[in-house]
């Protein structure tokens, strides 16, 4: 009797390997252009378990890496930061919004705020976050590799491939 709970779309045919930082744009160079063609067909025909297929390999890739022994999201990307992210982080350092803004963030070319420079003013020497706790939304969904409707956030895994040693390996697997 064959195993009712067991999903019928296995994908996973190979142990997740997930590449050292220094590793991944020679990797994304290798093959990234067979990732964006995945992605992009997974966009316009996504099959019914896309959402399971990502948080089965977003569970798995973050079983094997260590957020702090890369950073390289917070070293070369400013995250979008909201009101609600602005309130709680000017809260943090005791200031007002409109200080925390001009001191922190500019408009970028979409109207949206986001840090002034990179890497963040907030990572330390060791990776660690010193605001953690009241981090930006971005921050704390990022790689979104585990949102549900995956396929209207593919465009944005295209992009975290060669930000995230994660991302890469999930979308190398999903490939194939």
């Amino acid at each position: 009797m064959s195993n009712p709970f067991k999903h019928p779309n296995q994908i996973v045919t190979k142990p997740l390997e997930v590449p050292a930082v220094d590793e991944l744009r020679k990797k994304v160079f290798q093959q990234g252009k067979a990732m964006r063609a995945t992605l992009k067909k997974l966009k316009q025909k996504p099959p019914r378990d896309l959402d399971e297929q990502f948080e089965k390999l977003h569970n798995q890739a973050f079983k094997k890496i260590d957020c702090l022994s890369c950073g390289n999201c917070c070293k070369t990307t400013s995250p979008m930061l909201f009101e609600k992210d602005i309130e709680r982080l000017s809260a943090r350092f005791k200031m007002k919004p409109g200080d925390f803004v001009t001191q922190y963030l500019t408009l970028d070319t979409d109207g949206l705020y986001c840090l002034q420079q990179t890497p963040c003013p907030f990572l330390g020497d060791d990776n660690a976050c010193s605001v953690y706790d009241d981090r930006p939304k971005a921050c704390r969904e990022f790689p979104h590799t585990s949102h549900r409707k995956m396929h209207t956030h593919l465009a944005l895994a295209q992009h975290n491939i060669e930000i995230c040693p994660a991302v890469f390996a999930i979308v190398e697997q999903l490939k194939a």
